[in-house]
């Protein structure tokens, strides 16, 4: 981060998730809100149906119904995966078997050669990695709906870690610093550009949405030059600019995302939405400086070649609120 930046973020509340070799520190919820710049963000959880995982390929001790222990290398142990809030699975509930057929767009990887060969194989594609154990109630939850994801998704690759397969995989979570399942990475051009754990269907949505979106109605904005070419082209149509500024890995700016998309497709006659993430570059950060942002989300408005006004926050209403009374609509 720039040094001249000297804005703290504040973030919402960490993940729910199984952990190995330790316990999860119970929830805290922080502030909707960040300020910049501290990206280190978690979210609170959700649960989603039960999915279906390969059996481990070594027995897996528990000492309680909630924990989990795995058989890692001694000198490098990510031992027990202690799963917190979440009930046991019933004895009605089928057990883990092979990846069905509907699964063909979540690619298994067992090693960290196959792991890295995926990375390059999607160039600059968004790669969606879930590290999970086949144990773990939250990993099963979690799974069905990133299948279901990666089938609306075809731009998008998903990869499945189990990380008590073997020691191949064992060494792969250790190498990822990932000692909590379920795990989610996101990768791009082989760099990971974010990671949640414990995160909800709603959550991991959003995540692929802002991370992963290159063909929707928001204009993708990279620098300065940007922000201003794309004023001083809607100066003359009456249209209102909307540009959504936010950190990478900022949880509020991550989960107002979706919304923006969607007003973005019913809102096009009248307003054309853009998004800048602060910390890209210096050219955004310079932006952000200039305009006087110290906390995202912030919705920057422009209108007849100028910016015209603000909101900070993520709430539906208040956005949808502030749109209209800058596009001369009176609310009540």
């Amino acid at each position: 981060m720039n040094k001249h930046v000297e804005m703290p973020l504040l973030c919402s509340s960490p993940p729910l998730a199984s952990t190995i070799d330790f316990p999860i520190l119970p929830s805290r919820r922080l502030p909707p809100m960040a300020t910049i710049p501290t990206f280190l963000l978690r979210k609170a959880p959700s649960l989603s149906p039960p999915p279906i995982f390969p059996k481990p390929k070594e027995p897996i001790s528990t000492s309680s119904p909630s924990t989990l222990y795995i058989p890692f290398p001694s000198l490098h142990r990510l031992p027990s995966l202690r799963c917190l809030a979440a009930a046991s699975p019933s004895p009605s509930s089928p057990p883990a078997t092979s990846p069905s057929d509907g699964d063909e767009r979540v690619r298994e990887v067992h090693s960290i050669d196959e792991f890295d060969a995926a990375l390059r194989a999607a160039n600059n594609r968004l790669v969606v990695v879930e590290f999970a154990a086949s144990h773990s109630p939250h990993s099963r939850r979690i799974y069905p709906f990133m299948v279901r994801l990666s089938r609306t998704c075809s731009d998008v690759d998903f990869l499945l870690v189990m990380g008590d397969e073997s020691d191949a995989t064992r060494a792969l979570c250790l190498r990822e610093n990932v000692n909590r399942v379920p795990h989610f990475g996101f990768y791009r051009a082989m760099e990971k550009v974010h990671e949640e754990e414990g995160i909800s269907p709603d959550e991991l949505e959003g995540d692929v949405l802002y991370y992963g979106d290159s063909h929707s109605g928001v204009v993708q904005l990279h620098s300065r030059e940007d922000a201003e070419a794309l004023i001083t082209k809607h100066a003359g149509d009456g249209k209102l600019v909307v540009v959504d500024v936010g950190l990478k890995s900022c949880g509020p700016c991550v989960k107002v995302y979706p919304m923006v998309l969607k007003l973005s497709r019913s809102m096009a006659d009248v307003a054309v939405f853009a998004r800048m993430d602060g910390d890209e570059n210096e050219s955004c950060m310079g932006f952000l400086r200039e305009m006087g942002v110290v906390e995202v989300p912030t919705f920057l408005f422009a209108k007849l070649g100028k910016i015209c006004g603000r909101y900070v926050g993520s709430g539906k209403g208040e956005l949808i609120g502030e749109i209209l009374r800058y596009q001369g609509v009176r609310v009540a």
